[in-house]
């Protein structure tokens, strides 16, 4: 089993201590933490929709949620 860095903080822990320590759910490939232009504050409808796809996208990619039926 893969072994992954976990820091007690003193007020809980800590998984992903770093940007490019992968994770993954439910049995999705581990990958770094998402970052890019698309996560910038949405200021109109257009920037909300981009927002949500990159955020669906993320979500789909650590596996926390399932991306198709």
């Amino acid at each position: 089993m893969p072994s992954f860095q976990e820091k007690d903080t003193g007020a809980g822990k800590q998984i992903g201590t770093s940007p490019t320590q992968k994770l993954g759910f439910f049995g999705k490939a581990p990958v770094v933490q998402p970052a890019g232009v698309t996560q910038a504050v949405a200021t109109d409808a257009a920037s909300v929709i981009v927002l949500a796809n990159a955020l669906r996208s993320s979500l789909v990619d650590l596996g926390l949620i399932k991306g198709a039926a």
